[in-house]
């Protein structure tokens, strides 16, 4: 898996990078499971793989701090899930990620090394 810290690029930069790579769903966190905002389909964290995942500091205040997940789910539903981290994370986001297995973490991944 690939952790990277992008001081220079803006997320929506990366997120436009996976979307051309068919990382188009969109989601969210609900009642502890994640939804495809398209398809209403919810995954709990046993069915959810992190691809890659990219952090973030704020360019004028390094304490805005966000992370891209980039999710595979047990459907092939596959997407970018944008959230805040540090100080500003939303607690319901942190904790469905933290109880993803970490056997459901690509090691060494990175589908944007062909470009």
């Amino acid at each position: 898996m690939i952790i990277s810290n992008e001081f220079a690029k803006h997320e929506t930069d990366y997120i436009k990078k996976y979307q051309n790579k068919g990382y188009t769903a969109n989601y969210r966190i609900v009642d502890n499971q994640l939804v495809d905002l398209e398809t209403k389909e919810s995954f709990n964290s046993e069915s959810v793989t992190i691809v890659a995942e990219h952090r973030y500091e704020g360019m004028s205040n390094p304490s805005d701090m966000s992370i891209l997940y980039v999710i595979e789910t047990a459907s092939d539903s596959k997407g970018t899930f944008l959230s805040g981290y540090g100080p500003t994370a939303n607690l319901d986001d942190a904790s469905f990620f933290k109880d993803i297995p970490k056997s459901n973490y690509i090691e060494d991944a990175n589908i944007l090394d062909d470009e």
